[in-house]
């Protein structure tokens, strides 16, 4: 049997990638004043793209037998990638993470080590249990925490603020939209879905309270920010939760598979945007061109999901 491109692409989810790319974009940049040096920016953005592509060909490896009956239409029961297939291509990918992240260095390897364990522990065994969304928001946290990894000289740098407050906050977001996504295939309802939109919104408050200056009120002693006043950054911020939840609302309305899946590609494709808006906020005027940079990564996420799937 012969596998096509397209179905090696459905399987990893490609469009979705760009999200992960984003993270390691506002991690360097949390910890970095530029990109520089490249070669390690480009071996992070490496080692978080295929650490995060695997992840997805082995979320659908061990959950062939379930996709059969709700998603028959994916790459694996579909018949379009053989098992023997998509478990070499998941292999691959992950080599190709964990090597990009120890040529990046000794810290960021063992970053993306628990990753990798991580996504086992998800894909393979709590996806199914009531901590499975806090599995995936885990994965995400420790993929910011890659984009700044590179700036470790000692294993405690790695819990720094400012990026470990972001990594918690975009961690609890993503809580969030793996709750909220849970029963995407089939008709659910709204009081499924209402827990998974509070941990999105709570992931979205915490970033508040740090654009707002309201930590070190809490005892959370915050680096300063660069781009002053903030208000223009709650501003956007709110605009980002407002996009999300009004989206929200109507598939609590109607919590039909389709309106929970726009619903959940809305959530996943603003992580871009906040990345990017975290860049801005943090490094000021002068990372201008970074946060724009990261926000491009929106249009081919935007583009190729007329062909692949988000979700």
């Amino acid at each position: 049997m012969s596998t096509s491109i397209h179905s090696l692409l459905r399987l990893c989810r490609l469009p979705t990638v760009f999200t992960a790319l984003a993270d390691i974009c506002a991690g360097y940049l949390l910890t970095h004043r530029t990109w520089e040096p490249v070669g390690t920016f480009a071996a992070l953005l490496v080692a978080s793209a295929g650490l995060y592509l695997s992840g997805m060909v082995f979320n659908d490896i061990f959950d062939r037998t379930i996709d059969q009956q709700e998603r028959p239409r994916r790459p694996i029961p579909s018949g379009a990638v053989s098992l023997k297939t998509a478990i070499l291509f998941g292999v691959i990918l992950m080599t190709i993470g964990l090597g990009a992240a120890a040529v990046a260095g000794k810290f960021s390897f063992l970053v993306a080590v628990a990753i990798a364990v991580a996504v086992f522990l998800y894909d393979g065994i709590l996806k199914r249990t009531p901590v499975g969304p806090i599995s995936m928001g885990t994965c995400r946290f420790l993929n910011i925490l890659l984009g700044a990894s590179a700036a470790a000289t000692q294993l405690s740098d790695l819990w720094a603020l400012p990026q470990i407050w972001f990594a918690a906050a975009m961690g609890v977001y993503i809580t969030g939209v793996t709750w909220f996504a849970k029963k995407e295939a089939r008709k659910t309802d709204w009081s499924a879905l209402l827990p998974g939109l509070i941990l999105v919104d709570l992931g979205l408050l915490m970033l508040a309270a740090w654009i707002g200056e309201l930590l070190p009120d809490w005892g959370i002693a915050m680096p300063a920010a660069a781009f002053q006043p903030p208000q223009a950054m709650l501003f956007l911020l709110g605009a980002i939760a407002l996009t999300i939840n009004r989206r929200a609302v109507v598939a609590l309305g109607q919590p039909e598979p389709a309106l929970v899946q726009m619903t959940v590609g809305a959530m996943l494709l603003s992580i871009i945007s906040i990345n990017a808006m975290v860049i801005y906020f943090y490094r000021g005027q002068e990372a201008l061109p970074f946060a724009i940079a990261t926000l491009v990564l929106i249009l081919p996420a935007l583009l190729l999901r007329r062909w692949i799937p988000l979700t």
